[in-house]
């Protein structure tokens, strides 16, 4: 017998890097770190990755001078 189960499909943690720059605000690297549970170069090599897939990515400065820089989606491949 064969069980049929309604699961929402499962996230995976790019997706969450996905959802977190598409935010208005964006996400900064420790922000992305901690969602994903990454290192620093896995986050970093996660973006490149996303801009090679025809993502446009800004990296906006930080606000104070002791604040970190905000990255957000901004373009998407479906824009091109």
């Amino acid at each position: 017998m064969i069980k049929s189960t309604n699961h929402a499909p499962r996230e995976t943690k790019s997706g969450t890097v996905r959802k977190l720059l598409s935010r208005k605000t964006g996400a900064d690297l420790a922000a992305l770190q901690e969602a994903t549970g990454w290192q620093a170069h896995s986050v970093r090599a996660a973006l490149s990755t996303l801009r090679k897939a025809g993502y446009t990515i800004d990296r906006m400065p930080p606000k104070s001078g002791t604040g970190a820089a905000t990255y957000r989606i901004t373009g998407t491949p479906e824009d091109a």
